[in-house]
């Protein structure tokens, strides 16, 4: 077993450890009660970087909206500890109208009418003094883009098609509207850094050149999907985001590809054999790039070798986006403490030549099978 180490965010000097606290859950499937216990152990172990957004928790609804947030910023307060953490927060980009509700809520009626998100001045704005009120804190440590203002293949897709670009009213602001407000906040000591979340490469190369455009400190993270079922980070992306590019260190979200790289679907049944409190039970609808039998397919050969070496698939898993060259920090997810408990060990875990290899001869054989297209 080896120590969990902290790491260096791109240029920046901010300091995080290897596994990051995700906090999506709290507000739908754990009470506040809950949250704090994993906040609790979270701390107890010397980990430090815990990630939330405005959106959180999921699915997002109007009756739940920003209560994450309440919770996090309820425990900051409660245990004195703010100076303990690294604290990154979320502004939502463009979506369809019935989640104008995400615009409604930062004055605190979701229910109110209300326009749909954008990446503009105003918005970003809005959404980040919400976001403070909400966790009773004058600043935050990252600040992020929590995916693009514009068209862009998200959620498993791949395919660029043009014919679906915003247009007309839903045309995105430009990009140096969006670069320079994180420049005014990070002047204001609002926010101390920015980054981007579920970006391309197009994406990080049009942002880091407006920053150097402007004089703006450049974002330092990028919080993408990314597994064992879905690799494509490597591609494009790892080299616009090398040390010797732009040096955007990547924050992995879905390590577990929503439970599916864990051993709980390895039944006859797969999904529907899993406990009923599992988010594919719960939520089928919600995030069904993970809800794939090709996924699954995949997760029993994983599943195999992760046996022979006598741990879990979600060790396993985690692991190996952990030993990654371009991972800043693995963002993971519990909805118990014991759950927590095993996913915060298999960050003190490293994998041997042999493991590694045999991942990869995984993967040539079943290639990105999270992709929906």
């Amino acid at each position: 077993m080896a120590p969990i180490p902290k790491v260096k965010l791109g240029n920046s000097d901010l300091e995080v450890s290897k596994v990051c606290l995700g906090t999506m859950t709290w507000g739908e499937q754990n009470t506040e009660e809950e949250a704090w216990a994993q906040m609790d152990y979270f701390l107890s172990k010397g980990l430090n970087f815990i990630d939330t957004a405005e959106l959180y928790p999921v699915p997002p609804r109007p009756e739940t909206i920003g209560r994450t947030e309440v919770y996090i910023g309820n425990w900051m307060k409660a245990r004195g500890c703010r100076d303990k953490i690294v604290l990154a927060s979320k502004v939502a980009g463009q979506t369809d109208a019935q989640r104008a509700f995400i615009v409604a809520n930062r004055t605190g009626d979701p229910f109110a009418p209300a326009p749909r998100p954008r990446m503009d001045r105003p918005n970003i704005r809005a959404a980040l003094e919400a976001s403070l009120r909400r966790l009773q804190t004058d600043y935050l440590d990252l600040y992020q883009l929590h995916w693009p203002d514009r068209y862009a293949p998200l959620w498993g897709q791949r395919q660029y098609r043009p014919e679906n670009e915003y247009k007309g009213e839903f045309t995105p602001p430009d990009i140096e509207e969006t670069v320079s407000a994180m420049g005014e906040l990070i002047k204001e000591g609002k926010i101390k850094h920015w980054g981007l979340s579920n970006e391309t490469a197009y994406g990080v190369c049009r942002m880091c050149e407006t920053a150097r455009k402007l004089g703006v400190p450049g974002p330092i993270s990028i919080q993408n999907d990314f597994s064992m079922g879905y690799r494509h980070f490597e591609e494009e992306l790892a080299e616009a985001c090398a040390p010797s590019h732009y040096n955007v260190s990547l924050l992995c979200y879905g390590a577990l590809a929503g439970g599916a790289l864990t051993d709980k679907y390895l039944t006859p049944a797969g999904y529907e054999g899993a406990p009923a409190n599992s988010r594919h039970r719960k939520f089928p609808n919600f995030q069904s790039r993970y809800f794939n039998p090709r996924l699954l397919d995949a997760a029993k050969d994983y599943a195999d070798l992760a046996h022979k070496k006598g741990m879990s698939l979600a060790t396993l898993a985690q692991a190996w986006a952990a030993s990654r060259w371009y991972m800043g920090s693995v963002i993971i997810g519990a909805t118990s403490v014991e759950q927590l408990k095993e996913n915060i060990a298999a960050f003190e875990v490293e994998l041997d030549k042999e493991t590694l290899d045999a991942i990869d001869q995984i993967h040539l054989r079943k290639r990105n099978p999270q992709a929906t297209d």
